[in-house]
């Protein structure tokens, strides 16, 4: 055997190992069906629409007939998908508004309420799915670290100003994705923004316990509304999530071959949201984590209500919402 090809087994052979350690193979994923009607005259807008879980997500949502409004940074990678999605759904199925958003700007997530606001007389579910993950150190236009900013600072303005339209559509949903490594990570108080210390990995893990945080919060003050919040950890998909992330050239085509055994494909990781979005199971529920459209037990730091209630009000802050 050649010195290239020795090297190329064993490379691949610890890759492999190392996936069946990281991520032990998970069950297989039944696909929801509901009713061609089910979401027939709703009104659903899906952050990160133009890619992986939300493309797969708004897919399936065209197919239940809802108004699906593609909420995207890259108004060209969303029209592709839209084609995409619309193609796959066939004829007679739902409509596709594509609208520009870009979670790293406030002023970008004002604009797409105001305009939301102005154009549409109701929505029924708000899906919070787009995020990024363990970027290099930067920051968004209004100097937040990114992923903190992108994952929570801006969804969390954006639900704001969109609850009075929620309100006025009750009964209606928000649905907030997060994940399992918030296991990994604390609010640090302290240091939220992270100008001291940046760790990627643990920022980002920061930003999705703020996700569970914030749903914990928000579910409380939405009492007696009927607008109810839930949040979801989807468990490890096949998207561009990881595109910041470094793997050698060798290691690259066993990572992929890997990823489609071990990993949820886009369409297995959207069952989740879908099921918040849509099923009458859920109806009334609020303020709960959901993995494989069950309830799921999570670690006290995400139900901790006292850091929910902080972390709210310095999100406040930071978003210049007034008091």
């Amino acid at each position: 055997m050649s010195a290239p090809l020795l090297i190329a087994a064993v490379v691949g052979g610890g890759v492999l190992l190392l996936m069946r350690r990281l991520f032990p193979r998970q069950k297989a994923v039944k696909l929801l069906r509901y009713s061609g009607e089910n979401m027939r005259g709703k009104t659903v807008i899906v952050t990160g629409a133009n890619s992986g879980i939300g493309k797969a997500l708004a897919g399936e949502l065209l197919k239940l007939r809802a108004r699906v409004i593609m909420a995207c940074r890259d108004p060209r990678s969303a029209e592709e998908a839209a084609q995409d999605i619309k193609k796959q759904a066939g004829p007679e199925n739902g409509e596709v508004v594509i609208k520009h958003l870009d979670l790293a700007s406030l002023r970008s997530v004002r604009n797409f309420c105001e305009e939301v606001t102005q154009e549409e007389s109701q929505v029924d579910v708000l899906i919070n799915n787009a995020g990024i993950y363990q970027c290099p150190y930067t920051k968004t236009d209004e100097g937040f670290e990114m992923q903190l900013g992108v994952n929570h600072l801006g969804h969390f303005l954006l639900t704001h100003l969109l609850l009075d339209l929620l309100k006025a559509s009750a009964p209606s949903r928000i649905v907030v994705v997060s994940s399992k490594l918030y296991k990994y990570g604390h609010i640090n108080f302290d240091d939220l923004n992270s100008e001291n210390n940046y760790n990627k990995a643990f920022c980002y893990s920061q930003s999705k316990l703020a996700n569970l945080l914030f749903t914990l919060e928000l579910a409380h003050r939405l009492e007696g509304t009927g607008v109810t919040v839930n949040a979801l950890t989807p468990g490890i998909v096949r998207t561009r999530l990881g595109r910041h992330i470094q793997i050698p050239l060798l290691a690259k085509p066993l990572f992929y071959l890997a990823s489609l055994v071990f990993f949820k494909s886009p369409l297995e990781g959207a069952q989740t949201p879908l099921y918040l979005a849509c099923s009458p199971e859920v109806e009334g529920v609020s303020g709960k984590c959901f993995a494989n459209c069950e309830k799921e037990e999570l670690l006290p730091k995400a139900t901790d209500e006292e850091a929910a209630k902080k972390l709210w009000d310095i999100s406040r802050r930071m978003v210049g919402l007034a008091d």
